[in-house]
C-alpha cells in the first residue's frame, strides 16, 4: 500500500502568553517539541517585558540582545530549511513558503526590539515593542506558525525514510517466498538482514520519539514482532527448502511472512497516522476505563447537577457490566469470583438507581438535606465501582498467576518435539489438541487481563500477547507436524524449537507483565520499560548455521549478582537525580532515563529475570547503552556552549570521561566470545564497565543540574551562542554520504540552531 508521509505531519501548539501556532498542525514528536521551546520562552520574555512601567537601559539593551538573537537564530535555522528543500524536491514549495515566512517574522522581532539606541522608545515617531504591542505579537504568532511548519516537514523526511525502509524490505521478503535454491536464499536473506536492521533503527528512533504514549507501545509490539518472526523466517524457509512437496511446511513459512507483513504494514499506520481505506482505529474499551469515566462522572454532580443526564449514566454502566460478562461468562473463572461478580454488578444498578433518585431531587429543590443524600449516594455508587473494579482485577490476576504457574514446566513443547523426532503422528497429533487448549487458556487469560491493565500501554502489550499466542499456537503445529513427517530433519527440528522459544518467551513476558499490571493496581511504580530494539542479525554462513544464544547457568547468574546489584543501587540514584530536574523532556535527562533502564535490564539479566533472555541480547544491549551514553556526550557539548566559560572546562572533561567509557564498552560488547568461559568473562566485563559508565552518569547529571540553575539564577541569561558554521550545509561529495546527509539534514540540525538561542529570562 502506497501511503504519503504528508498525513503525519502537523502542528498545535501555545503558550502562556496566548501565542499559537497554526491550529491545523499538531506536534506529534518529542523532538519538534523540544525544538520549539527556545523558542517559545525567547517569544514570551519579549511579550512580558513590554508591559513593564520602568525600563532602565540594562533592560532596554537586553530587549534589543534578544531580538536580535532571535533573527539570526532564526536566519541560520532558515538556511537549514532551504538546504532540506533543495534536497528533497517534493517538499521545496511548502518549504521555501514556511522559509520566507519565518525569516520575515524574524526581521519584524528584530525592528519592533531595536530600543536599546532611542532616547523615548515609547515615541510613536518610532514604532517598537512599546508602540506597538499587536504587531509584536502578531508577529511572534507568524514565527511560531513558519518555524514549525518547517520543522514538521522536516519532519516527514523521517517519516519518508521509514516509509522507504519498509518498501525495501518488502520486496526483497517477496524475492525469499520465491526462491528455490539455497544458494540464492542465502544471498538474498543476507540482504534482507541489512535491511531489516536498517528499518530497525529508524523505527526504534521513532519510537523513542513518539509523544503519545498508546501509539509507542504499538510500535514496540510490532518491532518485536518483526524480531521474533526475523529468526522464524530464516528456519521457516530453510524448511520449505529442504522439503519443497511438504504442506504442513508450507503452510508455517507463509503465516510468518504474513506476520510479518501485517506487523511492516501497522509499523506506518503508526508513523503516518493513518489508517487503511480510511478506517478509524477503535478502541477496546476496559473494565478500568470504563469504571474510571463512571466514576470522574458521578463525582462530577457535586459541581453540576445539570452537565449530563440520567440516560448517559445509565449507558455508561450498562456497557461497564456488559464487559462483566467476560469474566462470568469465563469457563477459567472460579465459581467464587464469577458470584462475587455478578453480586456486585446488581448492587451497582440498586446504587445507581438510589443516586438518580436523588439526583432528581436535588435538581428541583436544592435542600441541604438532600445534597447530603446526594453526598451518600454518590460516595456509594463510587465505593461499589471500586469493589467491582477490586473483583475483576483479582479474577483475571489469580487466573493468570496459576495459568503460568501451570505451565511453566512446558511439558507440552517438550512432548512435541519427542514425539515429532520419533516420527509418532498419532501421539503429535494428540499434543497438539493439549497446544491448542493452552492456547485458548492464555488467549483467555490476555482477554481478561487487558481489562484491568490500567493503562492504554499496557491494554496494548495484552492484546500483543493475545496475538502472539494466537498466532504462534498454530505455527507450533504445523511446524511439530513436518518434523513428524520427516523425523531426521535437522532443519525442521531447528524450525519447531525456534517455535517453540516463541511461545516461552512470550510466557516469560506475561509474568512481567503480571508483575507491572498489580504494580499499577496497587499504585506502586511499575517496572521500569525496557528498551526494546531489534538484534543485529549475525552474520550466516553457507548452510545458515546461526550461532546459538547462551544463558547463563546458576552458578554464573550467582558470581555476577553482586556486580548487578551495585548497577541496580547505581539505576535508583539516576532516577533521583533525574526527578530532580523541573524539564523532564530535556535532552540530559532523556539520554539519562533512557541509559537508566536499559541498565536495569542488564540489573535483570543478572537476575535471571526480565526480556534479556540470553548473553547475545545482553551484549547488544550494551551496544545500545553505550551508543546511548555517546549522544549524551553530544549532549552535554551543546549545554557546555550555554554555561560560563569558567565552567565549561569541568563539563567538557567529564564529557570526555563518558565518551571514553563508552567506547570501551562498545570495544567489548562487540567483541568475539568462543566457549563458556570466554563468553561468561565478556558478560562480566560488560557489566562492569555499565556500571562504570552508571557511576560517572551519578556524577554528571547533579553537576548539570547545578550549573543550569547557576546560569538561569545568576545574570539571568545563558552564553550566547558561536557563530553558526556556514560549511554544515555544504552540499560537497562527501555531504551526500548517508551518514552526513543524516547528520547536516532534518529535524536535528534544525534543533540545534533553535536550541542555542539566548535566553532572557524575565526578573
Amino acid at each position: 500500500m502506497a501511503t504519503s508521509p504528508c498525513s503525519s505531519s502537523g502542528v498545535s501548539s501555545s503558550s502562556s502568553s496566548g501565542l499559537g501556532a497554526d491550529a491545523g498542525l499538531e506536534i506529534r514528536t518529542r523532538s519538534v517539541e523540544q525544538t520549539l521551546v527556545p523558542l517559545v520562552s525567547q517569544i514570551t520574555t519579549l511579550i512580558n517585558h513590554k508591559d513593564k512601567p520602568k525600563r532602565s537601559d540594562k533592560t532596554l539593551q537586553a530587549i534589543q540582545r534578544v531580538g536580535q538573537a532571535v533573527n539570526l537564530a532564526v536566519g541560520r535555522f532558515v538556511t537549514v530549511g532551504e538546504a532540506i528543500a533543495n534536497e528533497n524536491h517534493e517538499l521545496k514549495e511548502e518549504m521555501s513558503v514556511a522559509c520566507i515566512e519565518a525569516r520575515r517574522a524574524g526581521e519584524t522581532i528584530a525592528q519592533l526590539t531595536d530600543v536599546a539606541s532611542l532616547d523615548h522608545p515609547e515615541s510613536d515617531s518610532h514604532i517598537t515593542i512599546f508602540t506597538d504591542k499587536t504587531g509584536v505579537v502578531k508577529a511572534a504568532r507568524l514565527l511560531l506558525s513558519s518555524v514549525t511548519k518547517v520543522l514538521v516537514l522536516a519532519d516527514r523526511i523521517v517519516i519518508k525514510q521509514i516509509i522507504t525502509s519498509r518498501n525495501k524490505v518488502l520486496a526483497t521478503m517477496e524475492q525469499l517466498e520465491k526462491v528455490s535454491s539455497f544458494q540464492e536464499f542465502v544471498q538474498i536473506f543476507s540482504q534482507f538482514g541489512n535491511e531489516m536492521v536498517e528499518f530497525a533503527h529508524l523505527t526504534g528512533d521513532r519510537q523513542n520519539d513518539l509523544k503519545d504514549e498508546k501509539k509507542k507501545a504499538r510500535m514496540a509490539a510490532s518491532r518485536a514482532v518483526l524480531e521474533k518472526c526475523t529468526m522464524m523466517l530464516l528456519t521457516a524457509s530453510k524448511t520449505c527448502l529442504r522439503h519443497p512437496d511438504c504442506e504442513s511446511a508450507r503452510i508455517n513459512k507463509d503465516g510468518v511472512f504474513h506476520r510479518m507483513r501485517l506487523a511492516l504494514e501497522q509499523v506506518i499506520e503508526i508513523v503516518t497516522d493513518s489508517r487503511p481505506n480510511g478506517e478509524n482505529e477503535m478502541a477496546p474499551i476496559s473494565i478500568y476505563s470504563g469504571i474510571k469515566e463512571f466514576k470522574n462522572k458521578v463525582e462530577g454532580l457535586r459541581e453540576n447537577l445539570y452537565f449530563l443526564s440520567k440516560e448517559n449514566l445509565s449507558t455508561m454502566l450498562e456497557v461497564i457490566l456488559e464487559h462483566t460478562e467476560d469474566f462470568t461468562d469465563s469457563a477459567y473463572t472460579s465459581h467464587e469470583h464469577r458470584e462475587h461478580i455478578l453480586e456486585l454488578s446488581k448492587q451497582a444498578k440498586m446504587e445507581l438507581e438510589q443516586l438518580v433518585s436523588v439526583w432528581m431531587q436535588a435538581q428541583n429543590q436544592k435542600t441541604k438535606d438532600l445534597m447530603e443524600d446526594l453526598e451518600v449516594a454518590i460516595l456509594k455508587t463510587c465505593q461499589c465501582m471500586n469493589e467491582l473494579k477490586r473483583e475483576v482485577h483479582s479474577a483475571a490476576t489469580s487466573l493468570a498467576a496459576d495459568l503460568l504457574k501451570y505451565h511453566t514446566d512446558h511439558m507440552v513443547l517438550k512432548a512435541l518435539k519427542i514425539t515429532g523426532v520419533e516420527g509418532n503422528l498419532e501421539a503429535v497429533a494428540e499434543y497438539t489438541c493439549k497446544l491448542s487448549e493452552q492456547k485458548e487458556q492464555l488467549v483467555e487469560m490476555c482477554r481478561l487481563l487487558r481489562h484491568v491493565s490500567g493503562t492504554e500501554p499496557l491494554e496494548i502489550t495484552c492484546i500483543h500477547a493475545e496475538d502472539t499466542f494466537q498466532v504462534t499456537g498454530p505455527q507450533i503445529i504445523s511446524a511439530a507436524e513436518t518434523l513428524a513427517l520427516h523425523p531426521s530433519s535437522k532443519i525442521a527440528k531447528e524450525n519447531l524449537e525456534v517455535f517453540c522459544e516463541a511461545w516461552e518467551s512470550q510466557l516469560s513476558d506475561m509474568s512481567l507483565l503480571l508483575r507491572e499490571i498489580n504494580d499499577v493496581f496497587e499504585g506502586r511504580r511499575g517496572e521500569k520499560r525496557v528498551y526494546l530494539s531489534l538484534p543485529r542479525p549475525g552474520k550466516h554462513n553457507a548452510n545458515l548455521k546461526a550461532l546459538k544464544p547462551v544463558k547463563l547457568d546458576t552458578e554464573e547468574q550467582a558470581k555476577i549478582a553482586k556486580l548487578g546489584l551495585e548497577l541496580h543501587l547505581l539505576t535508583s540514584d539516576v532516577d533521583s537525580e533525574t526527578e530532580k530536574w523541573e524539564d523532564q523532556e530535556n535532552e540530559i535527562v532523556q539520554h539519562g532515563q533512557g541509559m537508566s533502564s536499559m541498565a536495569y535490564s542488564m540489573y535483570l539479566f543478572t537476575r535471571g529475570e526480565g526480556l534479556l533472555k540470553t548473553t547475545q541480547d545482553l551484549f547488544h544491549q550494551a551496544e545500545i547503552f553505550a551508543t546511548e551514553g555517546t549522544k549524551l556526550a553530544s549532549a552535554l557539548h551543546a549545554f557546555s556552549e550555554q554555561v560560563h566559560e569558567d565552567d565549561k572546562p569541568l563539563l567538557l572533561l567529564e564529557a570526555e570521561k563518558l565518551i571514553s567509557v563508552c567506547k570501551q564498552l562498545q570495544i567489548t560488547s562487540k567483541a568475539s566470545a568462543q566457549g563458556k568461559s570466554a563468553t561468561f568473562t565478556k558478560v562480566d566485563a560488560c557489566i562492569l564497565k555499565t556500571r562504570n559508565v552508571m557511576t560517572l552518569l551519578c556524577q554528571l547529571l547533579p553537576l548539570c543540574f547545578k550549573l543550569l540553575r547557576k546560569n538561569k539564577g545568576g545574570n539571568g541569561c545563558l552564553k550566547p551562542a558561536p557563530p553558526w558554521k556556514e560549511d554544515r550545509i555544504r552540499t560537497g561529495t562527501n555531504a551526500h554520504t548517508p551518514e552526513r546527509r543524516a547528520e547536516t539534514f532534518g529535524i536535528k540540525s534544525l534543533e540545534n540552531h533553535v536550541t542555542n538561542m539566548t535566553f532572557l529570562e524575565s526578573k
